[in-house]
């Protein structure tokens, strides 16, 4: 009959109102019911790499955006059993002289789907404490930019929580580990300096509790001492450049002149002896001292250091921890591994090498 509206088609489904969501935040029952899904299916939407087809996907998408649905990492925590945290223990002399390590680490745990639980030690004895903390979080792994004592790792099986050292290992120990080769690049450094004719040689060391820096300045002293040099003088430093500075006065004071070459445990460090030898001392440098440091941080660039060094390749070292910490997660049972990366020696103009 006309002007009669049609008959609603019989297996026509009307559409889900959508839920009065009131002052309650949404729920992935509210997203499945909205968009006549299951359940699961809106957990695999949001979950990287899982079987899910891209209409289904798409859809579960508009509906949570719709309704200001995001999941909750932890009630899924709950499900997983994991916490989808990395402890990251790093020094704070790291952190401020080597921002490029924090970052790198930082950017591709997060890229891994994890997020970051920083630890910046005022001072690597801090670690003990600094490990009561991790334990509260339930982080799934950690990456210790920090120094760890054998008892101290061995604490981290018996909890079974996966654990990489980043740049630096620890001999005799059954520990996953990523380190660029530090006594390789003392080498490199001290031969190419006695190339050059050096005979006179001070260190400044960074503080005694720097693993890094116990390796680097041992490291130098062996190979010095491979080529007949066993008298070094010696300063202590923080790996700060005030302390660098102040270092370099110190060992001109103890030996009466400065020394013809001078290493030191990282660039910061370098940075600030070059500065001491040239604006206090008045000295020329390479021309009366020869200075070296070791990292590549981006200030040894400065065209007012040029510092000769030796860069760790940062980039690679940080793909390499969290890729190692990864596979352990995933799979508890694998082996220790230690990789080590060479440095490149990069000749700057703040030595005479030979």
């Amino acid at each position: 009959m006309a002007g009669r509206p049609p008959k609603p088609k019989p297996n026509a489904a009307a559409p889900e109102p959508q839920p009065d969501m009131g002052n309650r935040r949404a729920t992935s029952y509210d997203v499945a019911r909205l968009a006549n899904v299951s359940q699961s299916s809106v957990s695999r939407a949001f979950t990287a790499g899982a079987s899910i087809s891209e209409d289904v996907r798409q859809r579960v998408m508009e509906v949570a955006a719709q309704l200001g649905y995001q999941p909750n990492a932890i009630a899924r925590s709950l499900i997983t059993r994991r916490s989808d945290l990395v402890g990251l223990m790093i020094g704070q002399s790291t952190n401020l002289n080597y921002p490029e390590v924090l970052f790198e680490l930082s950017r591709r745990i997060s890229a891994a789907g994890s997020r970051v639980l920083l630890f910046a030690l005022e001072s690597e004895a801090e670690i003990g404490a600094t490990m009561e903390q991790l334990w509260r979080y339930q982080v799934d792994g950690v990456i210790s930019a920090a120094r760890l004592s054998p008892e101290q790792v061995e604490e981290f099986a018996t909890r079974r929580v996966p654990l990489v050292l980043y740049n630096r290992v620890l001999p005799g120990c059954a520990v996953t580990a990523v380190s660029v080769d530090h006594a390789d690049g003392e080498r490199r450094l001290v031969d190419r300096l006695i190339k050059a004719g050096h005979q006179r040689f001070g260190l400044i060391s960074g503080p005694p509790d720097s693993a890094v820096s116990v390796e680097r300045m041992e490291s130098a002293l062996a190979r010095l001492r491979h080529h007949g040099i066993v008298s070094v003088a010696q300063a202590r430093g923080t790996y700060a450049y005030d302390s660098g500075r102040d270092a370099f006065s110190q060992l001109v004071a103890d030996l009466g002149s400065p020394p013809e070459a001078l290493i030191c445990a990282n660039d910061a460090m370098a940075i600030g002896a070059m500065d001491a030898a040239r604006y206090h001392h008045k000295l020329s440098v390479p021309a009366d001292v020869s200075i070296v440091g070791f990292d590549g941080a981006g200030a040894s660039r400065w065209l007012s250091h040029e510092l000769t060094t030796i860069r760790q390749p940062v980039r690679r070292m940080a793909e390499a921890a969290v890729q190692m910490l990864m596979e352990r997660i995933e799979t508890p049972e694998m082996e220790p591994e230690t990789r080590l990366y060479a440095g490149e020696l990069i000749q700057g103009r703040s030595a005479r090498l030979g």
